[in-house]
């Protein structure tokens, strides 16, 4: 039987493919569907080939180079059978560039979907993307035209949050559902969804909550877990919400995020917050040569201004931090004010639901 390949490297790709491979399964019945990603492209009827485990950094990547070039050799195997008809590239660029050139080779159309940040750094990219992509479906509106000036069959599809967001509840239904009192305040904390990141931020993540409740009496903290993490109790003093962000995002008054795409929720469920972020030092040396725009924050990018405050490698002191915060706690702030408003601007410019829809009627049309 022929078959689309999806293929994801961390949580939120996974959650991505999910969506895509329910909307294929309607459309394209005739097809079967394989991939990497995790629980959830599972559910939703994909074959893993294999899960990987998302990694951040220079360094990171490095460690995890074998474990990819033996994920490349079985695709290239696969790719030789004859029964891929489309390969679906969904984010994790460092590998799935390599994939998407292993498939261009086999003959095989490639459909890159989230494609890699060229507007951040490696622009150089965008030739090689010119060259082994079939078509791009890009999720943020800047990044159309961008891929089309250097030749690439580039479609803005909108974001694939805003498709979550249709079913997001109102404050008072998202903290029954966590199991929050209708009262008082709450502070999100997001660390991130990858080993890594957890290593590097939750220490400060919660000094950051332990100096706000101090100065907050009454504040509930709550923690978003990502499926692809394994917290337990005697690390996180605080109640764990697993696999609900917007829940808990439309639950609080204030977030502390990660930076990546959870500043992108936050922008939706219109939840005021701070970006945080932390590496290694190589890693962040590297970075800091090679990264070319202001900002880290997604919901900063898109907005082309400060909307968040932001707190980088030797900038996230938990004070500095919790000073940031505490002002936005209060309804009638400047801060939470103006807060609101750029989130708002943000989440208008994200485009409308339907971006699953929308992929997998391009990737259908790409298959004869």
């Amino acid at each position: 039987m022929r078959e689309i390949l999806i293929l994801a490297g961390e949580a939120s790709g996974d959650l991505h493919g999910a969506k895509l491979a329910e909307r294929l399964r309607i459309l394209r019945p005739d097809l079967a569907l394989a991939g990497t990603g995790g629980a959830r492209m599972e559910e939703a009827g994909v074959t893993m080939l294999a899960k990987p485990e998302g990694v951040v950094g220079f360094v990171e990547v490095i460690r995890h180079l074998p474990w990819h070039w033996r994920l490349l050799k079985l695709l290239r195997a696969r790719f030789a059978t004859g029964n891929v008809a489309l390969v679906i590239l969904i984010d994790y660029p460092g590998f799935n560039m390599r994939v998407a050139a292993a498939a261009k080779a086999a003959g095989i159309p490639v459909l890159y979907y989230i494609t890699p940040q060229v507007w951040a750094w490696k622009a150089g990219r965008l030739k090689t993307m010119a060259e082994v992509i079939t078509r791009a479906a890009v999720i943020l509106p800047f990044e159309e035209e961008l891929l089309r000036a250097h030749g690439i069959d580039a479609t803005f599809v909108g974001h694939p949050l805003l498709d979550r967001a249709q079913a997001m509840p109102d404050r008072a239904e998202a903290r029954r559902r966590i199991g929050l009192p209708e009262d008082g305040e709450v502070l999100a904390l997001f660390p991130g969804s990858r080993p890594e990141e957890i290593v590097r931020h939750l220490a400060d993540f919660v000094a950051v909550a332990r100096q706000l409740e101090a100065r907050r009496p009454g504040l509930r903290v709550v923690v978003s877990v990502a499926p692809t993490i394994d917290l337990r109790n005697a690390q996180i003093p605080f109640p764990m919400i697993r696999s609900a962000s917007f829940d808990v995002l439309r639950a609080a008054d204030v977030a502390l995020c990660k930076s990546g795409t959870t500043t992108l929720e936050a922008a939706v469920a219109g939840c005021p917050c701070a970006i945080v972020y932390r590496t290694s030092p190589i890693s962040y040396m590297i970075a800091k040569r090679l990264v070319k725009i202001a900002h880290i924050g997604l919901l900063n990018i898109v907005a082309g201004r400060r909307v968040a405050r932001e707190f980088v490698q030797d900038d996230f002191e938990p004070v500095r931090v919790a000073d940031a915060l505490l002002p936005l706690f209060a309804a009638s702030s400047p801060e939470r004010t103006a807060m609101l408003a750029g989130l708002g601007e943000v989440r208008a410019r994200l485009g409308t639901p339907g971006a699953s829809e929308r992929v997998a009627l391009m990737a259908s049309g790409m298959v004869a």
